[in-house]
């Protein structure tokens, strides 16, 4: 069971609502994306989720990323999709006042998230061992780039590193080119699901007579769970599986993207029915793969019995057909034929606006400062009893330290001491930022 608050105003929230974690604190003390998107979904399933940032905040605040006309200075869009509905609190945990304040969060919390480097959180004693003895029934939820153990346990990492880690980032691209980062940071979100599986696991655990315990995952065993298949076949068989561009690497046949005429493309992933195959043969002007039998089998069409020569071949017959119409002319066949699984490639203006996504209300708008209203993902697991929701917007720094530390009895003085320090802290990191900036600027002499 969670705790029940009787802190006033109770900062965990209505511990008789009706979502799956009211009544629960998640204190996050995370940078980047890795930590932040596992406290971002339990907040969404009603936990009260607040975030300890450095007098500099989290660095992805400042985060403007390409062709990005917002005001210098606005909120970064990354901080913004990972933090929305959380409260900030900005102190230096460095400093004994900021270390008190933490504290007393932590003696009300539920969960404490973090991406930090243990050395770093060792010396700040918050380290697991530490916090298990003071708060016991503490969930203690860490996760890092290459996993708790080993001689890299405490190496840096960002996405690109993990996915390069673990082997997605070598077969992901055409066999005659280099190898290509996926389109996302799937190193870093992945990450943040299983750590979120790992804490409400935990919970479960701890609602069942146990106590609080720590919960580790990492990018690169996040890695290795996304290609499950993939390593256990190489296992296995020894199969020397290679890149293949617009097809899965160890799935021969039609699987795969086919350009269309004036830059589009469709994936064909299978057809179900043989009288779909001898419809779309037929609509391709490629009666010939109707008939041919090695086709014939939902199995054969994914790659049964072929040859790497059968499947080039197979596949050079389907480019050329493609190739002939426009996406949109493929769109509107394919959408009258329910045994045969596709998609036109979208591009991510489109996914915004895609019905489907909508009729599912997997996009929910904040206002971000400085930026305005914006779409953004939302809640995404639909619970028919216990509903989550999306709480609101990101936060700016240090908007919550008056209101929560202040409902933990940390007096008028002592907050104002920490809200200065960070305000010092930050006028300084800014004016040696700018400095370097003009120093660098100085012709050399």
């Amino acid at each position: 069971m969670s705790k029940q608050l009787d802190l006033e105003g109770d900062l965990a929230g209505d511990p008789a609502g009706i979502e799956p974690l009211s009544g629960m604190l998640v204190v996050e003390m995370a940078l980047a994306v890795q930590g932040p998107a596992a406290a971002l979904y339990l907040c969404d399933m009603g936990a009260q989720g607040i975030k300890v940032e450095p007098p500099l905040g989290d660095p992805s605040r400042y985060g403007r990323g390409r062709d990005n006309p917002a005001p210098e200075g606005a909120m970064g869009p990354q901080f913004a999709a990972v933090n929305r509905g959380k409260r900030s609190v900005c102190m230096d945990v460095n400093t004994a006042d900021g270390r008190d304040a933490l504290h007393r969060i932590l003696a009300r919390a539920d969960v404490f998230l973090t991406n930090y480097r243990d050395k770093a959180l060792c010396r700040l004693g918050l380290d697991y061992a530490t916090l298990h003895r003071r708060y016991p029934d503490l969930i203690y939820a860490s996760v890092n780039g290459f996993g708790p153990l080993g001689e890299d346990a405490d190496k840096a990492m960002l996405d690109g590193a993990a996915v390069a880690r673990g082997g997605l980032a070598l077969m992901t691209g055409s066999a005659d080119q280099a190898p290509c980062l996926p389109g996302a940071i799937i190193g870093d979100t992945a990450g943040a699901m299983q750590l979120c599986l790992g804490v409400m696991t935990a919970l479960l655990a701890r609602a069942r007579g146990a106590a609080g315990q720590r919960v580790q995952t990492s990018a690169l065993g996040t890695q290795l769970w996304l290609q499950q298949w993939e390593l256990t076949h190489v296992a296995a068989t020894g199969a020397d599986l290679l890149r293949d561009g617009s097809h899965h690497p160890n799935i021969k046949g039609p699987y795969g993207i086919y350009p269309t005429r004036e830059g589009g493309a469709i994936m064909l992933a299978q057809t179900m029915e043989q009288g779909a195959w001898d419809a779309l043969c037929a609509f391709a002007g490629i009666p010939e793969l109707a008939v041919d039998p090695r086709l014939q089998t939902p199995g054969q069409r994914l790659g049964e019995g072929l040859t790497e020569a059968d499947s080039e071949e197979i596949r050079g017959t389907l480019r050329r057909a493609f190739a002939a119409k426009t996406a949109a002319v493929w769109d509107d066949f394919l959408g009258t034929q329910p045994e045969i699984i596709w998609e036109r490639l979208r591009s991510w203006d489109e996914v915004l606006d895609d019905p489907q996504a909508a009729a599912n209300a997997y996009f929910t708008h904040i206002n971000i400062p400085g930026v305005g209203s914006c779409k953004t993902v939302g809640n995404l697991v639909n619970m028919d009893k216990t509903p989550g929701s999306v709480k609101g917007d990101p936060p700016e720094l240090g908007e919550a330290n008056d209101e929560i530390l202040g409902r933990l009895g940390v007096d008028e003085s002592r907050r104002a001491a920490i809200a200065a320090h960070a305000q010092q802290a930050r006028t300084e990191a800014f004016a040696a930022l700018l400095a370097a900036q003009d120093a660098d600027a100085e012709p050399n002499r």
